[in-house]
């Protein structure tokens, strides 16, 4: 086997290494992880609105953890771009009470 026949691992190959592009605007959901205590939901709701003020409060599926240590809540926006994404998760993040944002 040749030197000229190996792939570098390093580099991507083709569009594996690519984010899939996203067309704005458009339905985006988010699942939203963090500690179960009081007022979780209500900072996280009142954040999702700040940035998508069209946001159904409604809609929003709260589900605790088998043990009830965590606490996700499941809303979906319209997302507009880029940079509204990025500042939903910054301020998200900034609050100290999220674990993780899918």
């Amino acid at each position: 086997m040749s030197d000229s026949s190996l792939r570098d691992l390093r580099k991507p190959s083709g569009d594996a290494g690519e984010r899939p592009k996203i067309e704005f605007p458009c339905r985006y959901p988010l699942k939203i992880v963090g500690d179960a205590d009081d007022g979780f939901h209500d900072e996280m709701i009142a954040i999702v609105e700040y940035h998508a003020p069209e946001f159904d409060r409604r809609q929003v599926q709260i589900v605790d953890s088998r043990n009830g240590r965590f606490q996700s809540l499941r809303v979906t926006i319209t997302a507009t771009g880029n940079e509204q994404l990025q500042a939903l998760f910054a301020d998200l993040k900034a609050t100290g009470r999220v674990h993780m944002v899918l």
